[in-house]
């Protein structure tokens, strides 16, 4: 064989060689299938799906080329199509290649949407660069409506605050003028007292109440008979029953326990009973009572008295709120002592209810987990449906129906 037969048997064998380690290397590839697990790609669509924020991806022209479905709750995409000041705005930080801020607080309740729908959106629209904006959407109604109460509050107690304050000043400058006359200098001067001890009263609960607006759990969970709750709040309250001729009939000792703050909860009930007490006609009878209702340990306070008007059964939970003004200012009422019980009754994961006729009396029963009550979760367990031994039969989670009952729900407290 010739140099150049040998030549091209070798190049023949590497060619061949060559092909076979191809071959051989595409078997192994295709051998080994796809590797496991999800791309990049699907984790990042994933985490754009799961966002609690609004996501919306635009293009140049403002059309949506991606969202998820936060974006659809909040009102940011409707029917496919970005909001108009979110595209408006998407056009600015292309222009100028810098974020900008936007309002997309819906301008229209969503007929479709359940439950009550976010009172303020607000998002921030970046430029992506080559044509493409992100729009970043996020509820922010708890900010918003804390604000309000919060504005609400400090006009509620500089007004509150006014009556008392400027009642003192006024009897000082009468003691001042009669300071001849001891007797109308003793009679100023009871006033004076009345009006300082309603003031101080006013201070404390105001504190109080502070307190419990800013705990969203109690620190330390004790174990309490509720008899002993019952008869410290009695103890507090017998003497201003005696002065008013008001008797308080209590049901025979329970034993049953509850977790909670016994401080919190003897305040809650001596505020219940002192409601009752001043709302009652002397010689008429105040009754508590006490059982177990499921998972819960209920208290009611009933009187005899005026009754609540229907429409007033939400509002009487209210700060400052009185069915009766000139009533609250003869018995020195301030118009917190339900919001307390209100906010006392949430941070121990229960609630407060409501019956009331007018001209048969009120009820108010105050509800908190039993001692062990826990959901799956470790919540404190509450049920939908309680029944009460008096007029009105069945009590309802929710609003007031037509046998007078009103359940405040004290979860999400005001």
């Amino acid at each position: 064989m010739t140099a150049l037969g040998y030549t091209a048997l070798i190049i023949a064998v590497l060619l061949v060689g060559a092909a076979g380690g191809f071959v051989i290397a595409r078997l192994r590839f295709y051998g080994r299938g796809k590797p496991e697990g999800p791309t990049v790609a699907e984790l990042l669509q994933r985490l754009v799906h799961t966002s609690a924020s609004g996501v919306v991806l635009l293009n140049k022209f403002g059309d949506v080329v991606l969202h998820n479905p936060r974006a659809d709750e909040l009102g940011v995409i409707r029917d496919h199509r970005a909001d108009a000041r979110a595209r408006k705005a998407a056009e600015q930080a292309l222009a100028t290649g810098e974020a900008v801020p936007v309002d997309l607080t819906p301008l229209t309740e969503r007929p479709a949407m359940r439950g009550r729908g976010p009172a303020a959106v607000l998002g921030e629209v970046r430029p992506l660069g080559d044509g493409f904006a992100v729009v970043d959407a996020a509820d922010e109604s708890d900010s918003v409506r804390l604000e309000a109460t919060r504005r609400d509050f400090v006009a509620n107690v500089s007004h509150e605050l006014k009556t008392p304050v400027g009642a003192l000043a006024l009897l000082a400058e009468a003691v001042l003028d009669a300071a001849d006359d001891a007797e109308e200098v003793r009679r100023f001067s009871t006033k004076i007292l009345h009006e300082s001890t309603r003031l101080g009263t006013l201070v404390s609960e105001l504190i109080a109440l502070s307190r419990l607006q800013g705990a969203e759990a109690l620190p330390e969970m004790t174990t309490i008979n509720v008899d002993d709750v019952v008869q410290e709040a009695l103890g507090r309250c017998r003497l201003g029953a005696e002065s008013a001729g008001i008797e308080i009939a209590v049901d025979e000792p329970t034993g049953h326990l509850l977790d909670g703050d016994r401080t919190l909860l003897v305040t809650a009930l001596s505020n219940l009973i002192d409601n009752a007490v001043s709302y009652s006609p002397p010689g008429s009878p105040v009754s508590i009572s006490r059982r177990l209702s499921g998972d819960f340990v209920e208290v009611a306070v009933t009187d005899r008295g005026i009754g609540i008007e229907p429409e007033y059964h939400e509002r009487v939970f209210e700060r400052f709120f009185r069915v009766d003004p000139a009533r609250s200012r003869a018995t020195g009422g301030t118009g917190l002592g339900l919001a307390i019980v209100k906010h006392v009754a949430a941070n121990h994961g229960g609630e407060v209810k409501l019956w009331s006729r007018t001209g048969t009396g009120s009820t108010f029963t105050l509800r908190v987990p039993r001692h062990g009550a826990r959901t799956t979760d470790g919540q404190p367990a509450v049920d939908a449906v309680a029944t009460k031994d008096r007029p009105g039969g069945v009590i309802r989670s929710g609003n007031e129906g037509a046998d007078g009952v009103t359940a405040v729900e004290t979860g999400g407290v005001r």
